[in-house]
């Protein structure tokens, strides 16, 4: 059967101390098994402090990822942009590797005035270099993660995080459940997008986010909402999870404001469905 990590998008908020470590104790308290952890304003961790981060998570059973900083733009009209986007991919591998994180969600980029398709270019271009500048550094581990994305201007539909993925080695997509929802109007076929990732990329792990989003002027937006306005619906996809006999694992990083809270419902309607977290 599927072996399903879930958790947190940063630190609970039933944590006291508003630290990564105390967050992680407290995920494993609440009968959780994964956390994202989050560099969305910034890689503001000391690697020291990222080694301690994943023993604790090691000992505790507890899998992590990353949230790369959201100031990254792999088609910036402005060359500094784009290298500045490179350094901080760079910075966040670094500190993922050091806590032994699998894998580096990222919005890798806007079209602005280039287009689709210039602008793959540019995000292919620009994730090989960052891949090789962290195998120069000796991190080999951690995958790079390029998010779907809900807006029609950034760079992340799920066709395009699929061929990345081909041509770029150690690139995987980080499937944000919601964005797909909201990018493809409305409407998503979890089966086929599981599918896809296997049949396609050979994926034995999906890395991805849930929450819901909210509606508004005939369309859906990238705004964060509670899971029980099923924007889109969490139990569909959890019988696509525990259905699929050749999925081997998936993390759901839940992205909802309610963290925690949503993630435990998230966990009972898998319960429902028959799994038993271990």
């Amino acid at each position: 059967m599927v072996k399903i990590f879930l958790g947190p998008a940063g630190i609970p908020h039933a944590s006291s101390k508003r630290n990564t470590l105390e967050g992680v104790k407290v995920v494993k308290d609440l009968g959780l098994n994964a956390m994202e952890v989050e560099f969305v304003q910034g890689v503001k961790m000391s690697e020291e402090m990222a080694e301690e981060v994943g023993k604790l998570a090691s000992e505790l059973g507890v899998r992590l990822s990353v949230h790369a900083p959201y100031a990254i733009n792999l088609c910036s009209e402005d060359e500094a942009k784009i290298e500045a986007s490179k350094k901080r991919l760079l910075e966040t591998a670094i500190r993922a590797e050091k806590m032994g994180a699998d894998a580096i969600a990222i919005h890798a980029a806007f079209y602005g005035r280039r287009g689709p398709e210039e602008c793959y270019e540019l995000v292919k271009e620009g994730l090989k270099e960052v891949v090789e500048l962290s195998e120069s550094q000796g991190l080999y581990n951690v995958k790079f993660g390029v998010e779907t994305m809900a807006k029609d201007t950034a760079f992340g539909t799920i066709d395009e995080v699929i061929r990345i993925s081909k041509d770029v080695r150690r690139v995987i997509p980080y499937i944000d459940w919601a964005h797909t929802f909201a990018r493809q109007g409305g409407q998503i076929n979890y089966d086929e997008i599981i599918n896809r990732l296997i049949d396609e990329l050979g994926l034995e792990h999906v890395n991805s986010h849930f929450e819901s989003l909210v509606y508004r002027n005939g369309k859906y937006v990238d705004e964060h909402i509670p899971i029980d306005n099923e924007t889109p619906p969490f139990r569909p996809l959890a019988e696509a999870i525990l259905k699929n006999k050749r999925l081997k694992s998936i993390t759901l990083v839940c992205e909802s404001p309610e963290l925690e809270r949503d993630a435990l419902k998230m966990r009972k309607v898998l319960e429902e469905l028959g799994y038993e977290f271990s």
